[in-house]
């Protein structure tokens, strides 16, 4: 270990001390871990196995963040990363790590946290389902600010660790379209009168449009709108406004919103969805997580299945398509109209949609306690606690649970588990964000 070097800074982040140490690990945000006289040290931009130098610029009782300052011994699965804004845009964070080693990372902190959040052993894991790693982002959101220290309008994701926008000149990870625009935006935007105006764009990737929803907090002039209707067929894209809530979306370039879908090949079905709508980022991956979670349920003609978390019909369609008798449940009403208009669009007379509020265990239990066998589960970040608070005998024989967040996937299994007397017979894991430290997942609980 070497010796403390003290070097004082006016920057808000001041560096307290610089130090030499070995990474043993990943955190959940992609950053390094090493323990250095009893504290964790999170270092930026360190990978596992490798032994660096860094410079502590936050302290704490318990740890310290600190930035990489040398390399020393590097890892093998160490990669140079394709984007020139990696380390300072907060977009990605694992470019720097092999796509087969972020899988692998992934992988552990998913079955880290079920063991030692959810004290839950999996009894078997999955092939872990991956697809493109680049230009795969089909759906983000971009902040916009102008910036006249850095010559206009800045678009893009925040800075790592910050509140400042990144300065980007374009995007590896996001669908190419938008991804290789990202500098012709910012011309446009700081060309405009109401530069000061955009707040950010909602970017929407269908299989055959692009839209560009431009968040503007106030009307825009004649001149901008026209300049705006150029743009849009000179990259031909579609581009809408937003001035107020969601309701406010309108068309520009066309006049009118242009219809949205992407495809499931393998169930021959097209979904439509609205520029403002969640449909998963990453369109292959859907792909084949949904062919996975029809597999995993395995319905039987006929056979009557609850989809909590429904959606669009992402998952309920394809369950459908199957021959299940499929009910789904959202909470969005427009969501569930969505549904209703895509299980019509497909032909589909053996799914319904109903609006129901899946954070109310009381409702849940209205809707639980009609006997279903089986049960999939595709909740927000927060997990699916008050759906499984309200299960009850019969208890349904098989749960395929999709999960974004590993944490409360963990916390739920627990309960599963140790409650409900499940066992979690396979759980795989779903690289939906490569280059990011997002994990998702498809387990499968049976009785």
């Amino acid at each position: 270990m070497t010796g403390v070097s003290r070097v004082r800074r006016r920057n808000p982040e001041r560096l307290v001390d610089s130090r030499e140490t070995l990474v043993s690990g990943l955190d959940p945000s992609g950053r390094g871990v090493a323990r250095v006289e009893g504290q964790v040290i999170f270092i930026d931009g360190a990978l596992p196995g490798e032994r660096v130098r860094y410079d502590v610029y936050k302290r704490k009782r318990r740890h310290a963040e600190a930035r990489l300052a040398q390399i020393l011994e590097p890892s093998p699965q160490r990669v140079t990363p394709k984007c020139a804004h990696f380390g300072r845009c907060g977009g990605c964070a694992l470019q720097h790590l092999s796509g087969e080693a972020q899988v692998t990372y992934k992988q552990q902190d998913l079955l880290d946290k079920l063991q030692y959040l959810g004290k839950v052993e999996v009894r078997q894991l999955g092939t872990p389902i991956r697809g493109p790693q680049w230009g795969y982002r089909r759906k983000a959101r971009l902040g916009c600010k102008q910036v006249p220290a850095k010559g206009g309008v800045l678009v893009g994701f925040r800075e790592r660790n910050g509140r400042l926008l990144a300065e980007l000149q374009s995007c590896a990870v996001l669908a190419p379209q938008v991804g290789e625009l990202i500098q012709p935006l910012r011309a446009l935007l700081t060309g405009l009168d109401a530069s000061r105006d955009i707040a950010q764009i909602e970017v929407a990737v269908a299989d055959h449009q692009t839209v560009l929803v431009l968040r503007n907090l106030q009307p825009l002039g004649e001149t901008d709108q026209q300049r705006l209707r150029d743009f849009a067929a000179l990259h031909d894209l579609a581009i809408a406004l937003q001035p107020g809530g969601p309701e406010t979306v309108t068309g520009l370039a066309p006049a009118s919103l242009p219809t949205l879908s992407y495809r499931l090949r393998e169930q021959n079905l097209e979904l439509q969805f609205g520029v403002l709508d969640f449909v998963q980022v990453n369109g292959p991956v859907n792909q084949a997580l949904v062919s996975a979670a029809v597999e995993a349920l395995d319905p039987a003609p006929g056979e009557a299945l609850l989809d909590l978390f429904c959606g669009l019909g992402n998952f309920s369609l394809a369950l459908a398509r199957r021959g299940a008798a499929v009910t789904g449940l959202e909470l969005s009403a427009a969501m569930v109209a969505r549904a209703g208009a895509n299980a019509r669009a497909n032909g589909l007379e053996n799914v319904n949609f109903h609006s129901a509020d899946l954070s109310d265990a009381d409702i849940n239990g209205t809707w639980l306690g009609q006997g279903w066998r089986k049960l999939l589960l595709d909740p927000p970040r927060t997990g699916a606690a008050a759906v499984i608070e309200a299960l009850h005998k019969p208890l349904p024989e098989r749960i395929v649970y999709i999960s974004c967040n590993p944490a409360t996937l963990a916390r739920d299994a627990g309960v599963l588990v140790h409650q409900y007397a499940y066992k979690l017979v396979s759980c795989t894991v779903v690289d939906m964000f490569p280059q990011t430290a997002h994990v998702e997942s498809l387990c499968v609980f049976e009785l």
